[in-house]
């Protein structure tokens, strides 16, 4: 079997060691070792999805890439589902985060006068 390794530029781990030096060193390890990790995956990913591309499966690829790799939802979506969730009977400190969604959703639309 042949070995593909994933290796991130010195440059790369250069910049997510100075990030960190500032942390806890349990907090800094934990916070490179994701960085590395979310950076592996990602270069995998893109790999796979240029390898169904050159194999003509451009569909695939986009698909592949949206279901491992979602948007987060709009500030929109997350008002809404605020909203939604505070409607089912939230303690205090949950209507409490809903609001602070809701609100901040709010204060991005227009002022129409």
């Amino acid at each position: 079997m042949t070995d593909y390794p994933i290796t991130p530029p010195p440059e790369l781990v250069q910049q997510w060691f100075l990030g960190a030096k500032a942390m806890p060193v349990d907090q800094w390890v934990t916070d490179v070792a994701t960085q590395a990790a979310q950076w592996g995956a990602d270069t995998e990913l893109e790999a796979c999805c240029e390898w169904l591309d050159r194999e003509g499966w451009s569909g695939e690829s986009r698909q592949l890439r949206a279901a491992r790799r979602p948007k987060p939802p709009s500030l929109k979506e997350q008002a809404l589902q605020a909203l939604a969730e505070a409607d089912l009977g939230s303690t205090e400190a949950e209507w409490s985060q809903h609001f602070d969604t809701i609100r901040r959703a709010l204060e991005q639309l227009p002022d129409n006068n």
